[in-house]
């Protein structure tokens, strides 16, 4: 049996998870990891080591830039995702993984503020975010996002 609780460290509140099996095990992506491997869906966590390695950068850039973000950051964080993005399907290449689905959580928040002109404006952010909330199992009791499939602005509006 599993039990999840917080622990206040500071002024963050850190998850904890208590099993029957083990010590406890502290921190989003350690818990997130360990129930990829319970569930035996290690694929979400990477195939090769390069693969890996992208999927631990995104979870690092989720618990350092993300999480507890002021409001002046936001804009470097859609800037940053948004040319990353540009190219790729997924934050970790072409595979779906953890990365995709904490990220998904970490920025839910940001991008149901962000205006029609805002989500096109990073039109890679919304492309993925939208390919995220409809991949099945992620969205859970989060409410779905609307985006627009066609352009509302042209680039001189923004």
């Amino acid at each position: 049996m599993m039990a999840l609780r917080e622990l206040t460290q500071g002024d963050k509140k850190v998850p904890v998870l208590h099993s029957n099996n083990g010590p406890a095990l502290v921190g989003l992506v350690t818990i997130a990891a360990h129930l990829a491997q319970e569930a035996k869906r290690p694929e979400l966590l990477g195939g090769s080591a390069e693969h890996k390695a992208l999927v631990q950068q995104w979870l690092e850039y989720r618990l350092t830039k993300v999480d507890g973000c002021h409001k002046d950051d936001i804009k470097t964080i859609l800037k940053d995702l948004n040319s990353y993005l540009e190219d790729k399907v997924y934050l970790a290449g072409n595979q779906f993984t953890l990365a995709d689905t904490l990220m998904y959580y970490g920025i839910h928040h940001i991008i149901v503020d962000l205006a029609i002109q805002e989500k096109e404006k990073h039109m890679n952010v919304t492309r993925w975010f939208d390919h995220v909330q409809h991949y099945t199992g992620v969205r859970h009791h989060l409410p779905p996002v609307v985006v627009l499939r066609n352009r509302v602005y042209t680039s001189g509006h923004h």
